[in-house]
């Protein structure tokens, strides 16, 4: 309830600002990202056990405490009275395994005493022992009635993995040399020349939601306010086939970042067998190789690793392929036929275009626009400790970052009616010598 009246409170403020003329109907927007560290302490996987048995005994202890003190072993207290970074853990690899293992069994039986007549039924509802039963089932397995501790290969990925007993929703993730525990924020703003840059749109994610799944979550937000805009700059992580066709066949936006280019080994060593060097006749639903050979095989399937993204595998003819002069330019497999993985019509010839368009001086123009976002984030960052969470859970930190945007809008506003001009791009001393 909180998130909503201050995300109303953001809405007022943009009210305000289209009445004034500030906000700009169908103008130019873009949007980024950053990471937003949790408001706990990272721990590996040996911490995160102990400190969520010793979370869930003090749930207990404050809700059950004459339970607790009848019904759990006393030795219990030498394990667990302290926090588990304040004791050594085993270095040695069975001494090591043996703690786990002990800390394992603990809890099982902790569950299971929860779970007996003599304890009220709601114990097992509370949110720490829930968090419990999650993380046992994450970091142990059983075999009848032997537990034993999971190896690294064996445990759920990390956007379902739970780092912290404290803070569940948050997720580690990774980003080229940047490793965190917590969230990730997207922040669109107006960057038109005529109007204050103002923020319009936040999106708070687990650390482990990419880019490419939020660029028709933003549009579908900026939708509802009636703050869609005609161009869009994003980078690479928000801009693929299903975006450009959505973006502008249900929005009218143009969505404007470069797409990844072809990875293939063809298009590296080979580009006259690069796959769009091959002919697609979408009609017939047959490919045409540059050797003038037709492939025999069309068909839809769901591309793995990319969610519900639609393809079209086509195959090519095994004879045509082995019989072929240019099959080692073309395909390395031994004796299959060359395949092409490619996306329905309307997102290929997209992807085709963007590809082509940016190479152009023009877009290099226009996708310019896109570096004042990342002075916006630095804004966020350096004057109100954006990517710091200062509370526990996804939604009070969503709760912070709309707060956040709208204390950054008021700050410009202010600058405007101050008629304070916005800074340009720094630059330092002895770099503008060379200028």
């Amino acid at each position: 309830m909180q998130a909503k009246q201050e995300a109303v409170l953001l809405d007022t403020l943009l009210t305000l600002c289209r009445e004034r003329g500030w906000l700009k109907e169908r103008g130019r927007q873009r949007t980024d990202s950053t990471h937003v560290e949790a408001a706990i302490r990272t721990l590996n996987r040996v911490e995160c056990v102990g400190e969520t048995l010793r979370a869930a005994l003090n749930s207990l202890s404050g809700v059950v405490p004459e339970w607790v003190q009848a019904w759990i072993p006393t030795q219990w207290h030498e394990r667990y009275d302290q926090r588990v970074e304040d004791f050594r853990i085993p270095k040695e690899a069975t001494k090591r395994e043996a703690f786990l293992l002990q800390i394992g069994r603990d809890g099982w039986d902790l569950l299971q005493l929860l779970r007996q007549a003599h304890a009220p039924s709601w114990l097992v509802n509370l949110p720490a022992v829930e968090v419990l039963r999650q993380v046992w089932v994450q970091q142990y397995g059983r075999a009848d009635e032997t537990i034993f501790w999971r190896g690294n290969e064996n445990i759920p990925p990390s956007s379902l993995l739970i780092s912290s007993p404290y803070d569940p929703d948050a997720h580690m993730s990774i980003k080229r040399s940047t490793v965190w525990t917590g969230y990730k924020v997207h922040l669109t703003e107006t960057c038109d020349e005529e109007t204050p840059h103002l923020l319009i749109h936040v999106e708070t994610t687990a650390a482990t939601t990419q880019d490419m799944e939020m660029t028709d979550v933003i549009h579908q937000g900026l939708a509802a306010k009636q703050l869609l805009p005609t161009k869009h700059v994003a980078d690479t992580g928000y801009v693929d086939g299903p975006h450009l066709v959505k973006s502008q066949r249900t929005y009218g936006i143009d969505l404007i970042g470069p797409v990844t280019v072809n990875a293939s080994w063809q298009a590296r060593r080979s580009p006259a067998f690069a796959t769009d060097r091959f002919q697609i006749g979408w009609a017939a639903k047959m490919a045409t190789c540059p050797q003038g050979k037709v492939s025999r095989k069309w068909t839809h399937c769901l591309e793995q690793g990319r969610g519900a993204v639609e393809s079209i595998r086509i195959q090519f003819g095994k004879q045509d392929c082995l019989a072929c002069p240019c099959r080692s330019e073309c395909t390395t497999a031994p004796s299959n036929p060359r395949q092409l993985t490619i996306r329905p019509q309307d997102q290929y010839e997209a992807i085709l275009e963007t590809r082509r368009r940016q190479t152009t001086q023009e877009f290099q123009e226009q996708y310019a626009m896109r570096a004042g976002i990342e002075g916006t984030i630095s804004q966020g960052v350096r004057a109100f400790d954006l990517r710091h969470a200062r509370s526990i859970g996804h939604a009070k930190t969503h709760l912070q970052h709309i707060i956040t945007a709208t204390a950054i809008d008021v700050v410009r506003l202010i600058a405007t009616c101050m008629g304070i001009p916005r800074d340009g791009t720094r630059v330092s001393r002895f770099a503008s010598l060379a200028l």
